[in-house]
């Protein structure tokens, strides 16, 4: 079970299930509900439809699942309750959680999805199942070679409603619903994090009366992962993440990318710095994911790129690091992402790197998360001790100027000199001695400060690298200045 989804002080038993199903529970380790599982639970034992608006992470899935494991009639060897999910990671832990939620009875859970065999799946079925978790395209499928067939469901569930609703199949949700028994003769379970209209008119399309239950009040983090941010650049995040892998030596680290193409790249690079990393994206083929995601979880590589999509539903509970190379978008993803690592009661560490203009963004999602994500240091190289230094053979991974990071808004650079007033410095004389040693128009050199001990000015960082190595070889009054920048963060 993912670590540690809010509880509330109550037990199983008083929800009304049966002691098979409280053995089993003990078994997997659950003592007390969570929100979503004590709200949902007497419910669905009740016959009621349900819509549950909850997020990853708080445990809907024994909400729905236990319920339907109690009433499922195990002498019945026919469909009796059908669940339907996003993605094949997300079919698979289902159908796994809920085998064994019917540890002690006669019931049988088969997992469908595109990308494997359908043969296999095919032989399942026949000899009869009371419980499909599947991806919507595939039962289908099923459905279409009278596989599968709908006529006797008790139970539907539309799990991560709304992700079907982004991922497109919210025409093949209602095809299915449409050859299932008329709404009033069967239940219907829908959870979903958002309740969009689509979504909304699936329920009135398809439920009686659904009972709402609402948990997205409650912390979304999971509490026993450190969250940290570092301020990088673009230029500099290839770097920043080869010296947290040296620092760190994660056990399993999954590092998120915001595109396709930015994960075959990051890939290709940790690979050329002999850092062991596979891809996993939406390009790729289930059996290429599959085999990808089993080397990871065996340890056989122990970091993996992904994007939010081909991560989704992954279940692997050595996950000691999770990075954001890229901030996403929405701050319900990132929510998503953490919440792969420190499962099981183990301890986790979120890793994001913060580029120019994502600042306003972390802050959106601290405020949704109900946390402060502290800024940390990159750990540099005077912390590198003979443990972290890279493996021999291995080219150590450097640290470029990026003058874009180190700009501020407008695209000027700070740049500091230690020659002032003392030194015969004003604001003339440094004017003109910019110009002299550089080809920047006049009026791009603004805001020259001369102090006592020092004198600030900007330039565009187009002619910041230059302008810096030429004024460093440059003397003032006989001896050779230094030339410092300072990054915006630190004006």
């Amino acid at each position: 079970m993912a670590a540690s989804p809010k509880t509330v002080q109550g037990t199983f038993e008083e929800l009304g299930l049966s002691e098979t199903s409280l053995k089993a529970l003990e078994s997997m380790g659950y003592v007390h509900p969570t929100p979503i599982q004590a709200q949902a639970i007497p419910i669905v034992l009740e016959g009621k439809d349900l819509i549950g608006q909850a997020r990853t992470g708080t445990g809907k899935t024994a909400a729905f699942g236990l319920p339907i494991i109690e009433k499922v009639d195990p002498k019945d060897r026919s469909l009796q309750a059908l669940v339907l999910c996003p993605t094949r990671e997300l079919a698979v832990q289902v159908a796994k959680e809920m085998d064994r939620m019917s540890a002690g009875r006669d019931v049988e859970v088969l997992a469908v999805y595109g990308g494997a065999k359908m043969e296999s799946q095919t032989a399942s079925l026949r000899k009869g199942v009371q419980v499909v978790v599947g991806t919507p395209g595939r039962v289908m499928d099923h459905m279409r070679r009278n596989n599968l067939s709908v006529a006797g469901l008790r139970f539907i569930v539309l799990d991560e409603a709304d992700r079907m609703l982004d991922m497109g199949f919210i025409e093949d949700i209602t095809w299915i619903c449409g050859h299932a028994p008329p709404k009033g003769s069967r239940q219907m379970l829908l959870f979903s994090a958002t309740l969009p209209l689509e979504v909304v008119d699936i329920a009135d399309q398809f439920m009686v009366k659904p009972t709402k239950i609402q948990t997205l009040a409650e912390q979304l983090t999971v509490p026993d992962i450190e969250q940290v941010y570092y301020s990088v650049g673009r230029k500099n995040k290839i770097w920043a993440l080869a010296r947290i892998i040296e620092h760190e030596k994660p056990k399993l680290m999954l590092v998120f990318c915001a595109t396709k193409r930015m994960v075959d790249r990051l890939t290709e690079t940790l690979n050329r710095y002999e850092y062991g990393a596979e891809a996993i994206h939406g390009d790729l083929s289930q059996q290429r994911r599959e085999r990808v995601l089993e080397k990871f979880r065996q340890g056989k590589i122990n970091i993996l790129v992904a994007t939010d999509v081909a991560a989704r539903g992954l279940d692997i509970e050595d996950i000691t690091h999770v990075v954001n190379y890229d901030l996403p978008e929405e701050p319900e993803v990132y929510v998503h992402r953490i919440g792969r690592t420190g499962r099981a009661g183990r301890k986790g560490k979120a890793i994001s790197f913060i580029a120019k203009g994502d600042k306003h963004q972390l802050e959106i999602i601290e405020r949704l998360a109900g946390t402060d994500i502290p800024l940390s240091e990159v750990p540099g190289e005077e912390e590198a001790d003979a443990d972290e230094q890279p493996k021999r053979g291995r080219e150590k991974v450097r640290k470029v100027l990026d003058w874009d990071h180190i700009a501020d808004r407008y695209g000027n650079v700070l740049f500091e000199m230690d020659i002032g007033r003392n030194e015969g410095a004003n604001m003339v004389k440094v004017h003109r001695l910019i110009q002299k040693v550089s080809d920047i128009p006049e009026h791009m050199i603004a805001d020259i400060e001369v102090t006592d001990d020092r004198t600030r000015f900007r330039v565009p960082k187009e002619y910041a690298h230059r302008l810096q190595q030429t004024l460093e070889r440059e003397k003032w009054e006989g001896r050779r200045m230094k030339v410092d920048f300072i990054p915006e963060e630190e004006h």
